[in-house]
């Protein structure tokens, strides 16, 4: 059974300087974890989690995380921006991008983050952005086909945009290499969000006789291996939790099988998590405001689409505890609904809760990862604040909500820029 991070006493304290909905941050359980993700790799002696920052772009948050020692993994100039901000620099930003854009390049090299290639013409591309091709350098990987483990199909890598043919990896690693290129790296993301122990170690596999394979046939020092994100959460309370020590271990066994005997044994594992490392962490916070009996039952909460799209967009499931009947019969079937003009604006659908009765929090678990990162402004809806839950008990803003003034600022060039102006003002 899923449990909040947080009690209901301790959010009625919150709302009377912040009100709902807004997102809250564990820090004890974010710090917990990431402590645990190290241990499981400390049998590397370069391991180095590079936080997807797409998932959680918060600076207080990502503060704790490099406190821990982890880097970021940016794929945008905003992303490499928010990084710097945060101290992050050279080797501690892993930069992967996609169709990437001249700019965001050069300030990636400014940044001296590493670069991971995506496409083979970003090497002629990236060397005219920036005038040469750096020292270290990575690549990344796309075997087409369908990703299959015991379980069945996980992911249709043929389908995806990202990442190189087999033939045009070796073919780049040689023409970076004539170009100057000494270290050399290897990236793949082949399935999405598993909740299984195997998924690692059975990309790590492919990856590590790729590597040895790459490192032979061009001469290319291969000195990292990106074992990027899509190790999951359990979002539904049926699964099972990742067991990220027997992923660690997994991986070990492997790289002792495969490229301690290839000569290899110096190869750094990186990891690109973002979902694993903050999804449980995070929560949005919601009230209950409305209710409705028609053909169904309807709770309407004061959070909507925008401020959590997943389950709109994706058809994706996050678990609801009422706050303060955790322990109370699930005897009611609701639809959770938010306010837009969108009949897909649902947390849940069909599901059964305890009564729920206005002015109820919910918790809406999972929501630390792709959360609030993917929220947007339909309707004119403003995107709430979000807040960390200290170690010590105590509650920090970590991000303020919006406002409408917020909202109209990028309408300055225009005559009724005024009117709003006042309008936002009264």
């Amino acid at each position: 059974m899923k449990k909040p991070f947080i009690t209901k006493e301790k959010v009625e304290e919150i709302v009377k300087s912040f009100p709902t909905p807004f997102y809250v941050y564990d820090e004890k359980g974010i710090i917990e974890n990431a402590k645990a993700v190290y241990d499981a790799f400390s049998w590397n002696k370069g391991y180095k989690e590079y936080f997807a920052v797409k998932a959680t772009p918060n600076p207080v948050l990502m503060d704790i995380l490099m406190k821990q020692g982890c880097g970021f993994d940016c794929s945008s100039k905003t992303e490499l921006m928010l990084s710097e901000a945060v101290g992050a620099e050279g080797s501690n930003i892993m930069f992967s991008s996609n169709d990437t854009p001249a700019e965001e390049y050069v300030y990636a090299d400014k940044l001296g983050a590493i670069i991971n290639l995506d496409d083979f013409t970003h090497i002629e591309f990236l060397e005219k952005t920036i005038g040469k091709i750096p020292e270290t350098i990575s690549c990344r990987y796309n075997p087409g086909g369908v990703f299959q483990m015991s379980n069945g199909i996980m992911d249709n890598p043929g389908d995806s945009k990202y990442g190189m043919t087999r033939d045009q990896l070796f073919e780049a690693f040689k023409i970076l290499k004539s170009k100057g290129a000494k270290n050399f790296g290897i990236h793949a993301f082949l399935a999405s969000n598993t909740v299984t122990n195997e998924y690692y170690p059975l990309l790590a596999g492919q990856l590590f006789e790729l590597a040895v394979e790459l490192q032979n046939e061009t001469g290319a020092h291969v000195t990292f291996i990106n074992l990027s994100g899509g190790v999951g959460i359990p979002y539904t309370p049926d699964q099972t939790s990742n067991d990220i020590a027997e992923i660690g271990k997994g991986v070990h066994e492997q790289f002792d099988k495969i490229l301690v005997p290839a000569g290899m044994g110096d190869v750094a594992i990186y990891t690109e998590m973002g979902r694993f490392m903050m999804g449980p962490y995070g929560a949005l916070v919601t009230k209950a405001i409305h209710e409705k009996h028609i053909y169904k039952e309807y709770i309407g909460v004061d959070a909507c689409a925008v401020n959590l799209m997943r389950p709109a967009m994706y058809g994706a499931y996050h678990h609801i505890s009422v706050l303060g009947k955790e322990n109370e019969p699930l005897d009611h079937v609701y639809d959770v609904t938010g306010s837009l003009c969108e009949n897909n604006d649902k947390f849940a659908i069909e599901r059964s809760l305890p009564k729920i009765d206005k002015g109820d929090y919910l918790f809406i678990h999972d929501a630390g990862a792709h959360g609030y990162a993917m929220g947007y402004n339909y309707n004119g809806k403003l995107k709430c604040a979000e807040l960390l839950l200290k170690e010590d008990g105590g509650v920090q803003l970590i991000r303020r909500a919006e406002t409408a003034k917020d909202y109209f600022s990028t309408l300055d060039c225009l005559d009724i820029s005024d009117k709003l102006e006042k309008l936002t003002d009264d």
